[in-house]
């Protein structure tokens, strides 16, 4: 591992599962220190105990948390905003204006408040990154996910945006839109808990990907040369060619 003095420093936001705790094991076994950014603290000291990550258990959609989480930080050369998520999958007919403000918070504002909260230490390094996780939600509309659909295309507009806004200066700001992964809570939590449902998307896919996948292209984006910037990087499983058209083995029943 590097010396101390020559480490890179990364905040991770939603470190607490599925792609920012493999966001952050990645980083680790790379000899980056990590500030792991979550709300459920057990998980956090887990994931400490397993990789030698720092924490801050913090509600990035809280300025206070946000404020406490950027003191934590200290000199930081990436930050990544992996923090989000999806409610239901109701129409916008039917949707709960409620559901459709938890996703903005999380997947938008929250992007907003860190990424605000951060840059003055991410320029400071004279080599700072900003990634952004949006989805291919951020790129084609589909039924059932308009809420979600209007959070990812607004987190991806952040980050297009700050790349006009910071050019010429030294810092990056990377996009990662992943397709269907397969984590241990992503669906489940669309659901509203149900596991049926949230094992029936994915049900006769042949290798979605998973969360090490992505974390896999998070610390490649970040390791390349600063001189390059990989605005936008999508990825799918091979099974899926486009939002709406996935192969689906048969199933037995």
């Amino acid at each position: 591992m590097a010396p101390v003095e020559d480490t890179l420093r990364a905040v991770v936001t939603g470190a607490s599962s599925g792609i920012g705790a493999a966001t952050v094991r990645r980083l680790r076994a790379e000899g980056w220190s990590v500030l792991a950014v979550a709300r459920r603290a057990d998980r956090l000291e887990a994931l400490a105990a397993e990789t030698g990550c720092e924490v801050c258990v913090a509600d990035v959609t809280r300025a206070d948390d946000v404020a406490r989480l950027a003191a934590a930080a200290g000199q930081v050369h990436a930050l990544v905003n992996n923090a989000g998520g999806a409610v239901g999958t109701e129409s916008v007919e039917d949707g709960d204006p409620a559901d459709w403000q938890a996703m903005f918070d999380v997947n938008v504002l929250a992007t907003l408040r860190v990424t605000q909260a951060l840059l003055p230490a991410l320029r400071a390094t004279g080599r700072g990154d900003v990634l952004v996780m949006s989805s291919t939600a951020a790129r084609t509309p589909y039924e059932g996910g308009g809420g979600y659909v209007a959070a990812k295309h607004a987190e991806s507009v952040i980050a297009q945006t700050l790349r006009l806004e910071l050019v010429g200066q030294p810092v990056r700001v990377v996009e990662i839109a992943p397709g269907m992964v397969a984590t241990e809570e992503f669906s489940r939590n669309r659901m509203r808990g149900d596991q049926a449902r949230a094992d029936a998307v994915y049900a006769g896919v042949r290798e979605p990907l998973t969360a090490e996948d992505v974390a896999d292209c998070v610390v490649w984006t970040l390791t390349r040369p600063h001189h390059v910037n990989v605005d936008l990087l999508v990825v799918r499983p091979r099974a899926q060619a486009a939002q709406h058209r996935i192969a689906r083995e048969p199933q037995d029943g």
